[in-house]
């Protein structure tokens, strides 16, 4: 289970992404660490990771004494240097606010040991920029999780122009072990998902302001025609139509496609604070 020698894995951030990555690692037999601004946002991250396991509990599919092991394997604090100190591998999950994770990757290159793997779950900004700011930039990658995490077992992997090789073959290891399926693909603003799917979400909303057709409908005839679990809308509300404005225009400013400028209703939503599910309101009511 425990594969080249890693034994402590520490990740940065527990919100809806941060969560599901301390959960499979947890399960997965890792010691996990995991860091949080304030006791408050860690408590109600716990709590989100114990409300899932008990989920599980209670349709049989795991024990209650192997969801006890699961909670005491993950150490929570709000002191970066407190986890990340002894970490084999750390994944940062914070906000995607490229300010705030260049102020994480300069305190972890300060913290971690020499030895220390440093992922980024980031959906947008590019590998290269942010293992520059390191002094070990060939340990820096991408570990781009999909959302649920329990649930999803996609990967995706971003290699910057500076991973090695080495980093890379570890890491495929870890996520392995983790019963994820990893795809390595080069370092680009938005890389394969978020690119692809941001575009759809945003034409999306396109043709609800077109009016073309209404929200319900769109969701609707893209559920029934393409066997979605989720119509574009809902997809919105549960990403947070905030990070996927913030996505866009990441994409945008890099490359200038006009294809990826926000539509005007998303930014106008994100202004009156309408960002979904996590604020009660978004293109539906929560």
């Amino acid at each position: 289970m425990i594969t080249m020698n890693v034994k402590k894995v520490c990740v940065i951030g527990i919100g809806v992404m941060g969560s599901g990555i301390v959960q499979v690692c947890a399960q997965s037999g890792y010691e996990t660490s995991v860091v949080s601004r304030t006791g408050e946002s860690l408590e109600r991250g716990l709590n989100k990771i114990r409300d899932s396991l008990s989920m599980l509990v209670n349709k049989g599919r795991m024990k209650q004494e192997d969801m006890d092991s699961i909670m005491g394997a993950i150490h929570g604090s709000t002191s970066l240097d407190d986890c990340a100190k002894d970490a084999d591998i750390v994944i940062e999950a914070v906000y995607e606010d490229m300010a705030v994770k260049r102020e994480v990757f300069k305190q972890l290159d300060q913290v971690c040991p020499a030895h220390t793997i440093i992922g980024s779950n980031t959906s947008t900004f590019p590998i290269t920029a942010l293992g520059a700011i390191t002094k070990r930039p060939e340990k820096v990658i991408g570990m781009h999780f999909m959302n649920p995490v329990p649930l999803m077992r996609g990967v995706e992997v971003i290699r910057s122009l500076m991973t090695s090789d080495d980093t890379v073959e570890k890491t495929l290891a870890f996520l392995k072990s983790l019963g994820k399926d990893a795809v390595i693909v080069k370092d680009s603003p938005g890389f394969v998902t978020s690119r692809m799917m941001c575009l759809i979400l945003n034409e999306a909303v396109k043709i609800y302001e077109s009016g073309l057709a209404s929200i319900e409908d769109i969701d609707r005839v893209l559920k029934l025609s393409f066997n979605w679990r989720q119509g574009p809308f809902e997809l919105l509300d549960l990403i947070g139509i905030d990070v996927v404005v913030a996505v866009l225009n990441t994409i945008y400013n890099e490359t200038g496609w006009e294809r990826f400028k926000p539509a005007v209703l998303m930014t106008q939503m994100v202004n009156a604070g309408w960002t979904g599910r996590k604020a009660g309101k978004g293109f539906y009511e929560y």
